[in-house]
């Protein structure tokens, strides 16, 4: 017997997101997870070919993955925002560059990256000096310093972790991060701290990180998070998750 049935909207009534994940990434889907809102906001992953050392080399062979990446969301979905989730990645490939290689295969959808959101974060929170942690080797740290530079911002305080290799970085120990970013604010005046890469762990510390410094923390996870949330209009009060958070009404 041939039974009849209805169609809905389907899980993303609200919004539907992709993500692009690098394959040695351990931690971005966890956060968004954690972060984005669940009723009516379909999230879909896909995961691109990263090796696990992170330098220029092996970032720029991205630019030329990431429309295959891309093409593994599912086709027959009209993404609203899709997010490619290496903030060095996108520092050195340029954001119109990942851009237009993920919408070779989805033409409709907006994108962001990391390194886009936290400017865009940057803006929005009306930050000017900025503190900058990361965890990459100093040539990927200074090419990102750059960037923020050249957007008009001033890094007035920077530390890094210097660890190469992903599946450090992901265990990098939130005590660690959170001392970090007071060793960073401390170094200088600054309006705000960046966090930079998917791979640290933020959405669990951001909260009592601001408590401690008495300013803004922007990190790559929960910048893009607020990002493709903004993009896909997508209307929620997240103050648990900082004060970035807490202007999305």
């Amino acid at each position: 017997m041939k039974l009849d049935f209805v169609t809905d909207g389907g899980i993303g009534s609200k919004a539907t997101l992709g993500l692009i994940v690098l394959q040695t990434d351990e931690t971005l889907e966890f956060e968004l997870a954690k972060v984005l809102p669940k009723k009516g906001v379909a999230l879909y992953h896909s995961r691109i070919p990263m090796c696990n050392e992170v330098n220029s080399d092996t970032l720029k062979q991205m630019q030329i993955d990431i429309p295959n990446s891309a093409a593994l969301l599912p086709p027959a979905l009209a993404f609203d925002v899709i997010g490619y989730g290496c903030t060095s990645g996108a520092c050195l490939i340029g954001p119109e560059a990942v851009r237009d290689a993920v919408q070779q295969a989805h033409p409709e959808a907006k994108v962001t990256d990391p390194m886009s959101a936290i400017i865009a974060a940057c803006e929005a929170l009306g930050v000017k000096r900025l503190g900058f942690l990361t965890p990459y080797v100093a040539e990927v740290s200074a090419q990102m310093r750059e960037k923020l530079e050249a957007s008009g911002y001033s890094v007035v305080a920077f530390a890094s972790f210097e660890e190469t290799e992903d599946k450090v970085v992901a265990k990098i120990s939130e005590d660690s991060i959170l001392e970090a970013i007071e060793s960073v604010a401390a170094q200088a005046p600054c309006d705000a701290v960046v966090v930079s890469c998917t791979s640290l762990r933020t959405t669990g510390l951001v909260e009592e990180a601001e408590d401690r410094i008495g300013k803004p923390v922007i990190s790559s996870n929960l910048a893009m998070a607020w990002h493709m949330m903004t993009l896909a209009n997508l209307p929620q009060t997240q103050e648990q998750f900082g004060k970035l958070h807490a202007l999305i009404t």
